[in-house]
């Protein structure tokens, strides 16, 4: 079964201070814990992908507007108060099992080394077979 582990982020975590500020050392801290995850998740044949997303200012709403044309508005809304920071599909044999992957990728650390305890979305990916698409 795929799942989806949604990074989230409040841009303003009372733990945390945003990644932008964070000493350079503890930011390629922070992305060589990512990259070796998803080389041990790659070895044991359960990554299907992983991206880091744009800052929240870069985001775009999309929606069709008359006659299908698009109508795009800058987002997220000011009131949002969490954002998709990153995502990770897996594929994994169980719903436990993607489960004790978002705690692992969970306790990615943070400045001087503490775990960041981000939250962590999961959701399967829903598939249909050919035949239960007729």
């Amino acid at each position: 079964m795929k799942y989806m582990l949604l990074m989230q982020s409040s841009g303003a975590q009372a733990d945390f201070p945003p990644i932008e500020t964070w000493p350079v050392e503890d930011v390629m801290a922070h992305i060589e814990f990512m990259r070796a995850t998803g080389e041990k998740l790659g070895a044991a044949g359960e990554l299907v992908d992983a991206q880091g997303l744009a800052a929240p200012d870069q985001a775009r709403i999309v929606r069709a507007g008359q006659g299908g044309s698009p109508v795009i508005t800058d987002g997220p809304y000011p009131e949002t108060k969490e954002f998709l920071v990153g995502y990770w599909v897996v594929d994994c044999e169980s719903p436990e099992r993607a489960v004790e992957l978002a705690a692992y990728v969970s306790a990615a650390p943070g400045p001087g080394g503490r775990p960041l305890n981000m939250p962590i979305e999961v959701r399967q990916v829903m598939s249909a077979s050919p035949a239960e698409e007729l």
